[in-house]
């Protein structure tokens, strides 16, 4: 299992460039997805015009599906005020965008569980547009339309400040209700996990501790059990 700030890095090339309170908001949405246990990857955030533009030509005057109905200057993406993600999977190297994956076992979609998260954030939900809806899209337009940005608008420092505010206090709350603290958990002198103490007790993941001790770890979803064996 990775750590936070392993899956931090996975999204780190995707993050240049965007707006402060998107990056900002981007990262606490990796930090709040990996508290709960569903860990994801930010697969794309400023998009330059020339890739918008060859963007819109798959489907069209290139080979593919069409993926987008925008052109260059005409995304939030361009202005680095958007970002998409997909659901890290267990492996650490694959990601999937398989919107009824319930990885965490909790009855609600792992998709479902993000979007939620970013939208407390501030984000606003490619899946909630009424055409070409982009379900792994969020985007923050502090109130500005495309038009306003191409003429050269930018995010007002109210809109900024509010923006932040919102920021800071999720990433407060969602502190104050997971946890006392993030522990590092070792196993023979090596770090396998970032652990959680919750008054006076740490949690950590059993396959991380157990497969580091060279166990095997399998799970029952029929009647929810969680089983280690030895590998001695």
């Amino acid at each position: 299992m990775l750590t936070l700030m392993q899956i931090k890095n996975k999204s780190a090339p995707r993050l240049t460039g965007l707006h402060p309170v998107v990056l900002a908001a981007a990262t606490a949405l990796i930090e709040c997805c990996y508290t709960f246990g569903v860990p994801i990857q930010i697969t794309q955030g400023l998009r330059t015009i020339a890739e918008q533009d060859a963007l819109y030509a798959q489907g069209r005057t290139k080979p593919g599906s069409i993926v987008t109905n925008a052109r260059g200057g005409y995304s939030y993406h361009n202005y680095g005020l958007a970002i998409d993600f997909a659901l890290l999977l267990p492996n650490g190297s694959s990601v999937s965008w398989d919107m009824a994956r319930d990885g965490d076992k909790d009855r609600t979609t792992d998709w479902l569980e993000v979007v939620q998260q970013a939208k407390r954030l501030g984000f606003e939900w490619g899946g909630d547009w009424t055409s070409l809806k982009d379900y792994p899209h969020f985007q923050m337009s502090f109130g500005l339309t495309l038009s306003k940005l191409r003429a050269g608008a930018q995010p007002s420092v109210q809109a900024v400040k509010a923006a932040y505010r919102l920021i800071n206090g999720r990433a407060k709350e969602e502190q104050n209700l997971n946890s006392d603290a993030i522990t590092i958990v070792k196993v023979n002198g090596a770090k396998i996990a970032d652990g959680r103490l919750e008054n006076g007790v740490t949690y950590v993941p059993v396959r991380a501790v157990a497969e580091a001790l060279g166990a095997s770890v399998g799970y029952d979803s029929v009647t929810r059990t969680v089983e280690i064996t030895s590998g001695r």
